[in-house]
């Protein structure tokens, strides 16, 4: 009978920290490289694309060749292209105005304690919930010239004698397309407005109206610069997606009457797609860059500045 001595276990290499300091680093480009292939496709590749397309004269039937710069200098001199910039910039100055202005009144009463208040503010979120063609096909029932619900009101009410044309008048087309824009885009603005109205401790309006602030004086010190952060941003969000919009201008009135209600994203799908001509429809859509481009950077370097603050 033979004795064995018993093996002890060998002990476990301590890793060393550099390791691990090394992979931790590595972990993190690993992880954000799925979200980098993702905008790498769906944005950088589409918008490199894009570009080659404005610097040709590219057509549905004809690969084209290279221009340069030509179609950007032809759109300058197109009477069209520039009463659709200028319809562009009415389009999102109005409707961002009265999504501003709708859209802080109704956070401030939506922020007040009054009953069904929950409900109130899911209805309110209804118009930026449905789709847009359906909110665009609801509004194109209430323009229409024969049974406007607007009409029966403005007329039944003594304030017209006859109904108005909507979306055929081009005096009041574009007025119309601004308003269902801000219509669908009101709630956002209220919504996160109110979020930022609730993130306002109390003690400060208590400590205010100890001093002797009425109401008005209490929204401009106290609420007005403790929201302000989050009214920039919803206001920055508000403007590049309007000044890009075409699902509501497009579905409501496809650029017309005689062009009065075109802007740059409507008037790129008539050339680029309609027409055919794809390389001025990408010149068209890619004179949004500069504006959205200010408008990006603006807001990014905010958001770093309160970061670092």
């Amino acid at each position: 009978m033979s004795l064995t001595t018993p093996t002890t276990p060998r002990p476990r290499r301590r890793r060393d920290l550099s390791w691990l300091i090394d992979n931790e680093r590595a972990l993190g480009p690993l992880l954000v490289a799925p979200v980098v292939l993702l905008l790498a496709g769906l944005v950088a590749y589409p918008f490199a694309v894009a570009i080659g397309y404005a610097l040709s004269d590219r057509t549905l039937a004809d690969p084209g060749v290279f221009v340069g710069l030509d179609n950007f200098v032809d759109l300058f001199d197109n009477q069209i292209y520039r009463q659709t910039l200028r319809n562009t910039f009415i389009f999102t100055a109005g409707s961002v105005t009265m999504r501003l202005v709708f859209g802080v009144g109704l956070a401030l009463l939506l922020n007040e304690n009054f009953r069904f208040r929950r409900f109130i503010r899911s209805a309110v979120l209804l118009p930026w919930i449905v789709p847009t063609v359906l909110g665009t096909m609801a509004w194109l029932w209430m323009f229409n010239p024969n049974f406007s619900v607007l009409n029966w009101i403005l007329v039944h009410s003594g304030l017209m004698k006859e109904g108005l044309e909507w979306l055929t008048d081009p005096n009041l087309a574009l007025f119309s397309v601004t308003l269902v824009n801000a219509w669908r885009g009101t709630p956002f603005m209220a919504i996160t407005v109110l979020a930022g109205l609730q993130s306002i401790p109390h003690d400060l309006y208590d400590a205010s109206a100890i001093d002797g602030a009425g109401k008005v004086q209490r929204f401009r010190y106290v609420t007005l610069p403790l929201v302000m952060p989050v009214l920039l941003t919803a206001l920055v969000l508000s403007i590049i997606w309007t000044f890009s919009d075409f699902g509501i201008v497009y579905g409501l009135t496809k650029g017309g009457p005689m062009n009065a209600t075109h802007v740059l994203a409507t008037l790129s799908y008539q050339q680029g797609l309609a027409s055919g001509n794809i390389g001025e429809g990408a010149a068209i859509s890619l004179t949004m860059l500069p504006v959205l481009l200010v408008l990006i950077i603006w807001q990014l370097r905010r958001i770093r500045r309160s970061t670092v603050i």
